[in-house]
């Protein structure tokens, strides 16, 4: 798989809520702080949406795509001047038609999409990378989703069997088309996600997903990328906010998490996939990278075996990887807490049944 791939299954994200809002008038829904990320579309109309932290309220309009990543409360609105009603209070008393929400009628604005709950031990991977606000609204890029919206707003309003699970793979095409898109726009940043847009890292980047067990040197990583070694070493940390092999040894070690904590397989299996030879420099790298052993991660089930102190790794770099602090040779990275991973949960990118209605 390609290394958005890869971190999608890692996730395991699951859509279980899809559906839509119909909105006629002047109104302003308020909804509250969420986790997971948030993947809405306009259908048809206009609005607003407005999000905690930040400064100007974003217009909206026909065609418009927007990820929420970062669970922030946020306001979405046909009149800025009206006062915000709590989205519960709508959803309790608003007339459905399958999976639409009708509010005054409909008519005037009609917002579409899912809410994402990422199930993986370690969302800050992905979400760690995206802005609070992902704004696809490029009159070329809304016409690689219309199809999506299109599908979307017939099996919403048009309920047939199996139309559920349909909207909910619509709605898992449509996030991942919104984050093709905003990686397409080129606006810059430091991270493996902005990197995926640069050809040589890319290149190299997409070795090392391939193939995470083989022992890459620098000078591999850079004929990969077609650039001497000094060069690639430079631009890799510049661009993703790691050096190379540090980068890959968080992949691997996220790897290895998943595994320990979604499989039986011993940690000596695991370690010789990931191209250790002694299962104890394995677990030298595992518990530097995942502040724990392997045995301890696998037994706690990944995020549990962790106390309050200590937390997980993601790909994301923290300002001591850009010089400010501890020396660059130790590479650490921020390393957040999250919720444990449910047991047993799919490696596949395969939706999950749930309520409709948008939340």
């Amino acid at each position: 798989m390609d290394p958005l791939s890869d971190v999608l299954s890692l996730l395991k994200p699951r859509s279980y809520v899809s559906g839509g809002f119909d909105v006629g008038g002047g109104l302003s829904v308020q909804f509250a702080r969420h986790e997971g990320i948030k993947c809405y579309a306009v259908v048809s109309g206009e609005g607003w949406l407005s999000v905690e932290g930040v400064p100007d309220a974003v217009r909206l309009t026909t065609g418009d795509c927007f990820l929420l990543p970062h669970g922030r409360p946020f306001r979405l609105a046909t009149d800025l001047t009206a006062p915000p009603i709590d989205a519960l209070t709508i959803l309790a008393t608003a007339r459905r038609n399958g999976g639409v929400v009708s509010i005054n009628g409909g008519g005037d604005c009609f917002i579409a999409g899912g809410h994402f709950a990422l199930s993986g031990d370690h969302a800050g991977v992905l979400l760690g990378v995206l802005p609070p606000i992902v704004h696809i609204r490029n009159e070329s890029d809304k016409a690689a989703i219309r199809w999506s919206l299109d599908r979307m707003r017939q099996e919403l309003r048009e309920p047939q069997p199996g139309g559920f699970l349909v909207a909910q793979y619509l709605a898992y095409m449509m996030l991942v088309q919104a984050l093709r898109l905003h990686l397409a726009e080129g606006r810059g940043g430091v991270g493996w996600l902005f990197a995926l847009a640069d050809k040589q890292m890319s290149a190299a980047i997409n070795a090392m997903h391939d193939d995470p067990a083989h022992r890459w040197t620098l000078q591999e990583l850079a004929e990969r990328a077609g650039m001497s070694r000094s060069t690639f070493a430079l631009k890799f940390k510049e661009t993703v906010g790691a050096s190379p092999m540090e980068y890959l040894t968080r992949w691997r070690m996220l790897l290895a998490g998943d595994r320990l904590t979604n499989s039986s397989d011993p940690i000596s299996v695991i370690a010789l996939s990931l191209g250790y030879e002694s299962e104890s420099a394995f677990s030298t790298a595992f518990k530097r990278v995942m502040g724990c052993s392997p045995r301890q991660y696998g037994r706690g089930r990944g995020a549990d075996s962790r106390s309050e102190g200590e937390a997980s790794a993601d790909l994301s770099p923290s300002p001591r990887l850009r010089g400010e602090g501890r020396g660059e040779g130790r590479g650490d990275w921020p390393l957040r807490n999250s919720p444990s991973p449910s047991s047993g949960a799919s490696r596949h990118l395969l939706p999950a049944s749930g309520e409709k209605g948008l939340s």
